[in-house]
């Protein structure tokens, strides 16, 4: 029986960023679930604070080279690798000098977002799904960790439904305390409107604020997983119209398991039940 394939869609992971809720999980679930049988790829973006003489990051020439268009301009895709220590994952990086060589994640000295996270989110979430499509690999579930990936649900179930390495995948979206105070660049949904992606599949959007960008993400949901206590009220309140089978990580005695078989059920169209 061929392996069910799992891609991981992340802002942040262990050991190449701080230790946090997210990046935890995203270190954790991969290997756990690869452990079981499945078949798992993990990307990040390469922000500037990641050490890469101390991760030993490394190009990979045959992936990068590409120039992807955010907002009708290009600006050129560079594909990094690396390992997981004492485990055999591998993590990619997507990489631009313009967008991730400063040295700061999501936000400046002061704690303000920068002005141009929507950008770097597109030309993120676009530069996951073109190296995917270059490694000939199709997932049968992307699992979508922290805001900075929001974007993935709708470019997957939108901009390349009709390509044969996503037509089938299923999205996992994860749900976290990760909130962040005031708005995206107010353009958002125009520049994600030039990639041809209709105004009615964006929601709120035009308040580009976190539980909009989040309801958006969960509308392209074809199953969620709440991985703490006291996400965003508003969100949950969202989630709970919409018709889409939902894991509560935290009140798993054993989660891995229990991701593990929630993966399976939305790839199959197993019933699950939502709640």
């Amino acid at each position: 029986m061929q392996k069910t394939k799992v891609l991981f869609v992340s802002q942040e992971i262990v050991p190449f960023t701080p230790e946090s809720t997210i990046a935890n999980q995203v270190r954790q679930i991969p290997q756990a679930i690869h452990e079981r049988g499945k078949e798992t790829r993990i990307f990040m973006p390469r922000f500037g604070r990641i050490n890469e003489r101390r991760h030993q990051l490394h190009e990979v020439i045959r992936l990068s080279g590409m120039n992807l268009i955010v907002d009708d301009t290009d600006h050129p895709l560079i594909i990094k690798v690396a390992s997981i220590p004492q485990i055999r994952l591998q993590v990619y990086f997507i990489d631009n000098e313009e967008f991730f060589h400063r040295k700061a994640y999501l936000h400046d000295e002061s704690e303000r977002l920068f002005s141009d996270n929507d950008e770097r989110m597109i030309f993120f979430s676009k530069g996951v799904l073109e190296t995917v499509k270059k490694l000939g690999w199709a997932p049968d579930v992307i699992h979508c960790h922290g805001w900075f990936s929001a974007l993935m649900p709708v470019y997957v179930k939108q901009l390349y439904s009709q390509d044969p390495h996503f037509a089938d995948s299923k999205i996992v979206v994860s749900l976290y305390k990760d909130d962040f105070p005031g708005n995206l660049d107010k353009r958002l949904h125009k520049k994600i409107q030039f990639d041809q992606i209709s105004s009615e599949h964006l929601g709120d959007l035009a308040t580009p604020n976190h539980a909009n960008l989040m309801r958006m993400a969960l509308q392209h949901a074809d199953g969620v997983v709440i991985h703490e206590e006291g996400v965003n009220a508003k969100i949950l309140a969202d989630l709970e119209k919409m018709n889409v089978p939902i894991l509560k990580a935290y009140e798993c005695s054993d989660f891995h398991g229990a991701i593990d078989e929630f993966f399976e059920a939305v790839h199959t169209g197993k019933q699950i039940l939502a709640d």
